[in-house]
């Protein structure tokens, strides 16, 4: 097959190597933009995409949130809250570039939406509400990106409400999420007044001329805006200035440097993560979207851009790299699963090297094992079409993998990679569901594995003592949609108990134990000796299992079974049952006799070692505490102070916006369950409020003994 050779050599100036394109692809390389749509609940992120797609030619018609049509939002859930609980995936096309979208969900419930979906992608567009700013899962979202180094832009929505301050809120994000954000356009009008934005690139106006935002008038700036946009763009040239030197240059010869000029080097530093440019808007009154459509092909980065993807051998365990490259070592990775009705399982994938072809086998690193693609799918929400083949830097869906699920690597059986997996944060809250008969028991596990296997967030257990089945989620609302779902897609009508907080168990201090295992089994005596150290790690830094005795004393054989044993030790702890957190463990020594010695005998002295060490070592509870960020009148603020303080609530910080109290608090879980009904009741309904797991913390000895005996 002919390769085709092309660099990334678009008007916003890109400059990258050469890679080779296979000529069955629809976009090159450099006009490719994987991208998500990231914000708080209610900034408009869906609403903002539909427009998107509508602008693009992708739809005929802009679906409403609140009218449950639009087409990201394709849940039955979806559409009756109004609210993104499934991370969605589309393609458009805008001014010949490509445009991969991944709409996320706003609500802390699905986090893990978001975690997974800014894993693969290259750029992101921050949506934030004009009137209230920087929201707390905003900062959630946006220290997310931060984290994968994922480069973005800035787009302030509902500049049209009343009380929209767009300059108030970009000083917000460089207070609280900080970086180099600046404008690169400024309002025209705000509230009710708001006609469109003043471009400071071009140095215009755009003006919106009909309701459906399609008529796109380009004039002068008005006067009273003139000397203010002046001094914006100064301002602007010289913040990119001061990182880029080939501004800077084209600066100091001529202070007026050119559009060109300027949305190169904006480029630059936004691909470098640099600068985080700033636009405005009013999706729902669609105005400022097609700007914003030109922001993402202008700034974002393409897959040319991003660095060489870094991953392990699994045979040499060297570091391996893969780059965007049609013909190079397939390299893709698993970051999503769902259980489709008609294809059974479906493994979203980003593919950063080589091609994923039908009827292709590929290697998963995890597993060891070779599996073949039976299809693969480009999507639109919950519409597919089937294609042959994905390229390097597309994002699709590929049936027919059996084993593979969420954060596995799918690579070339003779070049294999392991790319980092991705890490999904703990659930805190779990319930008690039951079948409606025994029969149905066998149903309705096979339903909820189900769901687990597509929502890394929801663990399934069954507890040891009373042997229900216990489902794990991350609030409320994320286990209700659980629940629906069954009713919806499994046809399952479980019964379940009142939502319970997951707790955890640590210890404060350190401690060790010796067991001697010494037990005739089946007629034969069975013989291990172990003792281990237990100490405790930092808040959040996880369990960890150390085997730091000599081969000669217990033999490498017996190894995986001390570790098991101690795994399944570490996941009921010894006060209340609850699962152990941040606990080191540490074999020191041991004895085997090699005539008696066996697996079973090893397993069984690890874990009754572990629990007499933890046993000694001042065991503790751990509770989920949430961050809680209430809006409410002034008026109201002083009930709504001592009921925070009757819950165990902790004040961290107060703010006065006009007549509207923002109170920050620290607050444990368990006092939260009912406080939507509580709140409404104190402040006649005007209050509102979000919350964000934010870490475990220890449960006062007065309350100890309650939880144990719960």
């Amino acid at each position: 097959m002919d390769t085709v050779l092309t660099q990334d050599s678009d008007k916003t100036g890109s400059d990258v190597p050469a890679k080779r394109e296979a000529p069955g692809r629809r976009s090159p390389l450099s006009a490719i933009r994987n991208i998500g749509i990231i914000a708080h609940i209610d900034a408009g992120k869906t609403t903002t995409t539909e427009r998107m797609l509508y602008y693009a030619g992708r739809v005929h018609r802009m679906g409403e949130v609140h009218d449950g049509t639009t087409v990201m939002d394709w849940m039955d859930q979806e559409k009756e809250r109004g609210i993104t609980i499934t991370s969605a995936a589309t393609t458009c096309f805008w001014k010949a570039h490509q445009i991969n979208i991944i709409d996320t969900p706003g609500h802390v419930d699905f986090t893990v939406e978001v975690e997974r979906s800014l894993r693969v992608l290259d750029g992101a567009v921050g949506v934030f509400c004009g009137v209230g700013g920087v929201e707390p899962q905003s900062e959630t979202v946006w220290h997310q990106a931060d984290r994968y180094h994922v480069p973005r832009i800035v787009y302030i929505n509902k500049m049209d409400r009343v009380g929209a301050d767009f300059e108030g809120v970009v000083s917000q994000i460089r207070e609280k999420l900080s970086g180099c954000v600046h404008a690169i356009q400024l309002p025209w009008g705000a509230e009710d007044k708001y006609e469109g934005v003043i471009d400071l690139i071009e140095m215009n106006a755009i003006r919106y001329s009909d309701e459906l935002g399609r008529e796109l008038a380009t004039c002068l700036i008005p006067d009273h805006l003139a000397a203010e946009a002046e001094r914006a763009r100064a301002s602007l040239i010289e913040c990119v200035a001061e990182f880029d030197e080939i501004l800077l240059d084209d600066y100091l010869a001529a202070p007026d440097v050119s559009a060109d000029a300027l949305r190169s080097a904006i480029r630059r530093q936004t691909v470098s993560g640099a600068l985080v440019p700033v636009l405005c808007g009013s999706s729902l009154k669609n105005k400022g979207v097609q700007p914003l459509l030109d922001a993402v092909t202008d700034f974002l980065p393409s897959p040319l851009d991003i660095p060489a993807v870094e991953g392990i051998d699994p045979k040499s365990g060297k570091t391996e790299t893969r780059e965007a490259d049609d013909f190079g070592a397939l390299g893709a990775l698993a970051f999503k699963l769902v259980k489709d009705p008609y294809l059974d399982r479906l493994v979203f994938v980003r593919v950063y090297s080589g091609q994923i072809k039908k009827s292709q086998n590929v290697y998963n690193a995890r597993t060891g094992k070779r599996e073949r693609v039976s299809r693969i799918l480009r999507l639109h929400a919950d519409h597919r079409e089937d294609v042959d083949v994905l390229y390097s830097g597309e994002i699709g869906a590929v049936g027919g993998l059996k084993a593979a699920t969420t954060g596995d690597t799918l690579s070339a059986d003779g070049h294999p990679i392991a790319f980092e997996r991705i890490q999904f944060p703990e659930p805190v809250m779990s319930m008690a569901i039951e079948p409606r008969t025994q029969s149905e028991r066998e149903k309705l596990t096979a339903s909820l594995e189900a769901l687990a296997s597509e929502d890394p967030t929801c663990l399934l257990r069954t507890d040891p003592e009373t042997g229900q089945l216990i489902v794990s989620g991350m609030g409320e609302l994320h286990l209700d949609i659980l629940h629906d779902r069954l009713k919806r897609e499994y046809k399952m009508d479980a019964k379940t108990g009142k939502p319970m907080v997951a707790y955890r168990e640590t210890i404060r201090g350190a401690g060790s134990a010796t067991h001697t295992f010494d037990r005739e089994i089946g007629g034969t005596r069975q013989f291990a000796r172990l003792k281990l150290e237990v100490e405790p790690v930092a808040r959040g830094e996880g369990n960890d299992i150390e085997i730091a005795v000599s081969t000669r004393l217990v033999p490498a054989e017996f190894h995986a079974s001390i570790r098991s044993g101690l795994l399944d030790g570490l996941s009921t702890g010894v006060v209340a049952n609850f699962p152990m957190a941040d606990v080191r463990v540490r074999i020191v020594d041991g004895e085997a006799e090699s005539e008696l010695s066996t697996e079973v005998a090893f397993r069984t002295a690890a874990v009754m070692a572990l629990r007499e060490a933890l046993s000694s070592a001042s065991p503790a509870i751990l509770e989920p505490i949430m961050s809680l960020v209430i809006l409410t009148p002034s008026e109201t603020m002083g009930d709504v102070l001592g009921d925070l303080s009757g819950r165990r609530g902790k004040i961290r910080q107060m703010a006065a916006t006009g007549l509207i109290q923002t109170i920050s608090a620290s607050i444990p879980l368990a006092e939260l369950f009912g406080y939507a009904t509580t709140i409404r009741s104190l402040t006649k309904g005007r209050a509102s409020y979000t919350m964000e797991p934010a870490m475990f913390d220890e449960v006062p000895d007065s309350l100890r003994e309650q939880i144990s005996n719960f």
